[in-house]
């Protein structure tokens, strides 16, 4: 393909009656979702000339993208960021400018809808904002490839920790029937001495044969550091309410042990990965920059290469 063919016409303006700045020029609006996205192109003149769905998958991309070309779009704006679409539209050499989700609250508004999100309405919202406001914006900017695998770390790690706070949840509702005093007993639910605690006495009965010496030794050989001493537990575990007993109850112990299993293994890949993202972050060539950024811990800091290209 030509150099000709690759370049899209550059967005030009006017001035409307009102003396508002105008786009000229064909553009789209794309609404994300997580597996029917859809897209609205409008004309200079904010007509919309078509409207259409597309599936999260390669050839359906693809596809959208010969569309949107076809149709004379040369900019498109899109809830987010990062992704295979946004990937797409940036290797055809379209301008991707990022409007993200909260901010279409309030144009929804000068639409004379404030309701429930619609897909439709919200694609066309996309493209008609980008159309009278987009001359404000600027253009999402593709991260570089260290950039790129930082923030894939990044996002597999917030994965892993939202899956590690519904097994937490889990625990927890099959604890309130099988052992109450182990809510709570320690600050950690998800990591440290509590995991142990729960491998070795899964159940209220096993717990049972626990004193406050037993325990005691217990949380010496486990490493506690937790500063409660262990007839404080001890006293927590005795005035608790019961749990379950008898085949129920080594039911629940063996759910017990099913989803401390999992926190188990969810912490050490969490950990793998924290090792992971803080080399590659040390050994970014950008890390100078993200590390001045006001709060940026370094997940954070990774973060932000996404958003700095956003407009404002």
């Amino acid at each position: 393909m030509s150099d000709q063919h690759q370049r899209l016409p550059p967005a030009t303006f006017r001035i409307d009656e009102s003396g508002a700045v105008m786009a000229v020029g064909v553009v789209a609006g794309i609404d994300w979702a997580s597996e029917v996205h859809v897209a609205c192109v409008l004309g200079g003149d904010g007509v919309v000339a078509g409207r259409f769905s597309f599936t999260h998958d390669a050839a359906a991309i693809r596809t959208m993208i010969r569309r949107l070309k076809s149709a004379g779009v040369a900019r498109v704006a899109i809830e987010r960021g990062d992704g295979p679409v946004v990937e797409e539209l940036l290797a055809a050499g379209l301008a991707v400018f990022v409007v993200p989700s909260r901010q279409i609250k309030g144009p929804r508004t000068r639409y004379g809808s404030a309701g429930n999100k619609d897909d439709r309405f919200d694609a066309y919202v996309l493209a008609d904002t980008l159309r009278t406001d987009g001359h404000r914006w600027k253009p999402l900017r593709p991260d570089t490839e260290p950039t790129r695998a930082l923030r894939a770390l990044c996002r597999s790690r917030k994965d892993l920790v939202e899956t590690r706070v519904q097994v937490i949840g889990q625990l927890r509702a099959n604890l309130e029937l099988a052992f109450p005093g182990a809510i709570g007993l320690f600050t950690k639910p998800a990591s440290g001495i509590s995991p142990a605690f729960l491998k070795r006495f899964p159940t209220a009965a096993k717990a049972a044969w626990l004193s406050p010496g037993r325990l005691g030794s217990r949380l010496r050989s486990a490493g506690y550091t937790g500063g409660i001493s262990a007839a404080i537990l001890h006293g927590r575990l005795a005035a608790a309410a019961p749990g379950l007993a008898g085949p129920e109850g080594e039911a629940r112990g063996q759910i017990t042990l099913a989803f401390v299993a999992m926190l188990t293994a969810l912490n050490e890949q969490i950990t793998v990965l924290d090792a992971g993202i803080g080399r590659m972050f040390a050994a970014h060539p950008d890390q100078h920059i993200f590390s001045s950024l006001p709060r940026s811990g370094t997940i954070r800091a990774v973060s932000v290469p996404g958003e700095q290209h956003r407009h404002p």
